[in-house]
This record gives C-alpha cells, sequence and structure tokens, in this order.
C-alpha cells in the first residue's frame, strides 16, 4: 500500500516540470526562442489560470495523461492560451505598435518617416488609435499559422508579414521595401559611437604610463584615425609608454635616422651597393610618385637594405613603407592614396620627421618576419605551406578544388605573404587590417595566415564556378576587393579569429 501511495504521490500534478508537458517548441511551425522576449513573457504569465483539474479518479496514470498534452498536440491548455492570446494581440495592434515605433524613431532622428515599401501593407487607420499592449502583459503567440484560427479572417493577410517579428523585441528594425539594412546603424548613434571611442584612446593616451595590454584591446577593432599615428607608435615598440619619455625618444631616433642617411646614402653609387640602389630607384621611379616622395621612399629602402645585409633588398617590402608614411602624414594632410598625396603645404622639417617615424616603424615590423626577405625567403614557403594544410582542414571542397584543376598555392598566396595582402585589398583596408595586426600578439607573423585562409574561403562560391585553370589563377591574382570598406575588413579578421582560435593551439589540426 505505501509503494502505491508513492506512486500516486508520483503522478499528482506540480510545478516541476513533467515529461510531455506543455513546452516551446522550435520547428516548421514555430518562431525561433528569442530570450530577451520569452524571459519577460515567462515572468509575466507565471500565474497564469490552467484548465481545473477533473474530479474523476480512473486511475494515477489516466490522471496524469488528463493533465498533460504531447508536446505535438494542442489540448486544452493550448487553446486557452491562443484565446486570451487573440484578445490581447492580434495582428492589427502588432501593426499599429510597430508603425507608431517606426515613426517616433524616425523623429527622435530628425529624418522624415520612411515610406512603406510592398512587403509591409498599412491597413487605414481607425478613428480611434488602439492602445499598445503593455510589455508586461505581451503573451507568446504559439505559432503563425494556429494564430489564424483564433484572429479574424479579414487581418490573417496581414499578419504574414509578421512572422519573425512576433518572436522578436519591439526594439528590432524591420526592413521597408527592402530597401534598409536592420543591421545599419544611424549616423547619429555611428558618430556617437566613433566619439565614444576616440576618448576612451584619448584619456589612455592622456595617461603618465600608457597601458599597452589595454591600448591593444581597444585597437583590436579598428583605431579613430585622430590618433592612429601615436598609437601605431606605441604598438610597433617604437615609442615608450611613458609619456615623459617620449619626446627624447622620438628626437634621439630621428637623429640616428638622418646620420644613417649621411653616413650611408652618399656611398649608394658605390660598386658594392650600385645594384641595391639600382633595384630601390628603378622600383620607386615605376611607381609613378611624386618626386619629394620618391625620394623620402629611395632613402628608407636603401637605409634599411644596407643596415639588413642577411636580406638586403626584397621586391615587397617598399609596399610596407606605404602605410606607415600615410597614417604619419594624415596628422598634417587628408590623404587615401600614397600616389595622391599633395605634400606641397608640409613643412620640409615634418617631413624629415615623417621619414625618420617611417623607417623606425617599417623596422620594427621586419624585425618580426624578416625570415620572409632572407635567400630562398624561407618564411614565406612555410607560411604557404601551412596556410595549404590549413584550407584542406577547413574546406576541403575548396582545397580539392584547386587540386583538381592544378592550381598551386604558391601560385596565388605568395604575394599575399609577401606583400602582407597589401595588393590585393585597397590601401585602406589594409590601415584598418593593420590596427589588428598591430594587436595580436605576432600579428604580421602568425595571425595572417589566418587572415588569409579567411580571405580564401570568403570567395568560395566564385572559386567553385570556376571550371578552368587560367580562369580560376587570373580570379585569384584579381579579386574584386575595389569597394571594400571598414566592415568586410571586420568580417575577415573575425572570421580568422575563430579559425585562430580552433587551430592555433592545436597543431595536430593541421595534418591530415
Amino acid at each position: 500500500m505505501a509503494s502505491d501511495g508513492a506512486r500516486k504521490q508520483f503522478w499528482k500534478r506540480s510545478n516541476s516540470k513533467l515529461p510531455g508537458s506543455i513546452q516551446h517548441v522550435y520547428g516548421a511551425q514555430h518562431p525561433p526562442f528569442d530570450p530577451l522576449l520569452h524571459g519577460t513573457l515567462l515572468k509575466s504569465t507565471a500565474k497564469m489560470p490552467t484548465t481545473p483539474v477533473k474530479a474523476k479518479r480512473v486511475s494515477t496514470f489516466q490522471e496524469f495523461e488528463s493533465n498533460t498534452s504531447d508536446a505535438w498536440d494542442a489540448g486544452e491548455d493550448d487553446d486557452e492560451l491562443l484565446a486570451m492570446a487573440a484578445e490581447s494581440l492580434n495582428s492589427e495592434v502588432v501593426m499599429e505598435t510597430a508603425n507608431r515605433v517606426l515613426r517616433n524613431h524616425s523623429q527622435r532622428q530628425g529624418r522624415p518617416t520612411l515610406q512603406e515599401g510592398p512587403g509591409l501593407q498599412q491597413k487605414p487607420r481607425p478613428e480611434a488609435e488602439p492602445p499598445s499592449p503593455p510589455s508586461g502583459d505581451l503573451r507568446l503567440v504559439k505559432s503563425v499559422s494556429e494564430s489564424h484560427t483564433s484572429c479574424p479572417a479579414e487581418s490573417a493577410s496581414d499578419a504574414a508579414p509578421l512572422q519573425r517579428s512576433q518572436s522578436l523585441p519591439h526594439a528590432a528594425t524591420v526592413t521597408l521595401g527592402g530597401t534598409s539594412d536592420p543591421g545599419t546603424l544611424s549616423s547619429s548613434a555611428l558618430s556617437e559611437r566613433e566619439a565614444s571611442r576616440l576618448d576612451k584612446f584619448k584619456q589612455l593616451l592622456a595617461g603618465p604610463n600608457t597601458d599597452l595590454e589595454e591600448l591593444r584591446k581597444l585597437s583590436w577593432s579598428g583605431i579613430p584615425k585622430p590618433v592612429r599615428p601615436m598609437t601605431w607608435k606605441l604598438l610597433s615598440g617604437y615609442l615608450p609608454a611613458n609619456v615623459d619619455r617620449r619626446p627624447a625618444t622620438l628626437q634621439r631616433k630621428q637623429k640616428e635616422y638622418f646620420a644613417f642617411i649621411e653616413h650611408y646614402y652618399d656611398s649608394r653609387n658605390d660598386e658594392v651597393h650600385q645594384d641595391t640602389y639600382r633595384q630601390v630607384g628603378i622600383l620607386s621611379v615605376f611607381r609613378m610618385l611624386p618626386e619629394v616622395l620618391c625620394l623620402i621612399f629611395e632613402r628608407i629602402l636603401f637605409i634599411w637594405a644596407i643596415r639588413h645585409p642577411a636580406s638586403g633588398y626584397v621586391q615587397g617590402i617598399n609596399d610596407l613603407v606605404t602605410p606607415f608614411f600615410v597614417v604619419f602624414i594624415c596628422e598634417y594632410i587628408e590623404a587615401e592614396e600614397v600616389d595622391t598625396v599633395d605634400v606641397s603645404g608640409v613643412p620640409a622639417e615634418v617631413l624629415r620627421n615623417i621619414e625618420a617615424d617611417t623607417y623606425w616603424c617599417m623596422s620594427k615590423l621586419l624585425d618580426g618576419i624578416q625570415d620572409n626577405y632572407t635567400f630562398a625567403q624561407p618564411g614565406i614557403q612555410m607560411k604557404v605551406k601551412m596556410l595549404e594544410e590549413l584550407v584542406s582542414r577547413i574546406d576541403e571542397q575548396v582545397h580539392r578544388h584547386l587540386d583538381q584543376h592544378e592550381v598551386r598555392y604558391l601560385q596565388f598566396a605568395f604575394r599575399w605573404m609577401n606583400n602582407l595582402l597589401m595588393r590585393e585589398v585597397p590601401l585602406r583596408c589594409t590601415i584598418r587590417l593593420w590596427d589588428t595586426y598591430q594587436s595580436e600578439p605576432e600579428g604580421f607573423s602568425h595571425f595572417h595566415l589566418y587572415v588569409c585562409a579567411a580571405f580564401l574561403v570568403r570567395w568560395r562560391k566564385e572559386i567553385l564556378e570556376e571550371k578552368d585553370f587560367q580562369e580560376l589563377l587570373l580570379f585569384l591574382q584579381n579579386l574584386p576587393t575595389a569597394h571594400w570598406d571598414d566592415e568586410d575588413i571586420s568580417l575577415l579578421l573575425a572570421e580568422a579569429y575563430r579559425l585562430k582560435f580552433a587551430f592555433a593551439d592545436a597543431p595536430n589540426h593541421y595534418k591530415k
């Protein structure tokens, strides 16, 4: 008897969850779970009245079965829930509330209200505007298809465009006419965000001792233009973190660089340095730079090659000068591309200081990847091989497609490693990319590998559509990135970070 009593107690209805009790089902008929919305809904409906338990008790199991319903069947509780939802929340109320939110948002932003497109037809407004339901009393409509049974027939056609919005909070942006991007911030909100980030940088840089670790965290997602020159000098190791030591360090380094100019540059026509100077000189003329910039680049590259005899000058190093020079010159003028820089209004002393700063920052960068430019360039050979193994693990279909058409990674990825993707993306994107590289430990030597992998997989659809060796190679050497901006680079970096997180500390994943 005791055991029978225990079984009866077990099957009694309680507050705990029982197998087969009503739960949200996320299938074809149900909207995706939204914790922001459902959190408030569940709290507000915790005391929702349910169907009274019948007094008749045939057996303990029958009692359990009558008081619960299978998750896939609509029982009495479901009907009651849908009925209450239809009374307090119908498609007309939702439509009116959504339109009001859009109008209020547009008025706050000082912009005219967006016109509704064909995808969202507004019904004629009634004379008395229906009150918006309080957020605390909102109840979840279990599914759009079931809600039609409890809503008026004339509102059925209006509920269809709102299938997704029923599971979203009111703050979600509604796309109107297919022209508005839900993820796009308004210009004022974006400017406020940028101003806030700029203030954080300025406060950090103004301290007596800059916290470089915190500066790296801030810089990973991009550096505001006004503070980028100083931030790059700090992250590259060119300037010390202590504010009081920076002026003396700048003066000493600039003086040291021009001592190199006096000592080495006059020997550029000597037989021992003639080949190096010829390579640098031809390259500068080939780039069609203004004469004053051509001379600056020529001196930087020649001095670096003379002071690093293990590598000397290698084609590709010249590209690494450009981002530093453009970032530092932008303190004084507006410039997006190096070949459009007008330095006629920049004082000669300022140009000298920028030249010295560019040389030292480029030298710091090359110290970490110098094996890319020594004899036979073993660093690049190794990184291309690692890229091939990594892509074979993360996207075997792309890897097999390249292999089937006899496209070798060295034929397109060598330049990616040699020029750090500078020839593949616009200069503005390279500068944004280098913000993150200088924030990452070994960003130019190690993280760049994962950026290249993400960059290749980014074009998987186009790669798989090409069925010819020549077309494949032409595409990979001329990728359509001319219109890329910071958002594209941010997405690329996020994917690269994901790959690094998965593979960097698991080297065996490289191997099949």
